[in-house]
């Protein structure tokens, strides 16, 4: 057994009742703290399992919708914080 840390939530989704709840929670964290839940690229970034090059080259493709945009803010704000994915 592992106790998940802070940032993670278990998210019971057997029912119908609780896929709803899972769902508008994963809404409500996003809307209220500015970040895509599950985001497997920005996880990869933030970790420094990718540079900022690949980052951009993931984001290119998508670059005219909002997970695309989301995913250049996410490099944007790492610069701000003077925090730099490992290359």
């Amino acid at each position: 057994v592992q106790v998940f840390g802070r940032g993670f939530a278990w998210l019971d989704t057997g029912t119908h009742d609780s896929l709803s709840e899972a769902s508008t929670f994963v809404e409500v964290i996003e809307k209220r703290q500015g970040l895509k839940v599950a985001c497997l690229e920005s996880i990869a970034y933030r970790q420094g399992w990718i540079t900022e090059e690949r980052m951009r080259e993931l984001a290119q493709p998508m670059i005219k919708n909002q997970y695309g945009q989301y995913l250049l803010k996410v490099i944007d704000e790492m610069k701000e914080n003077h925090y730099y994915a490992q290359d």
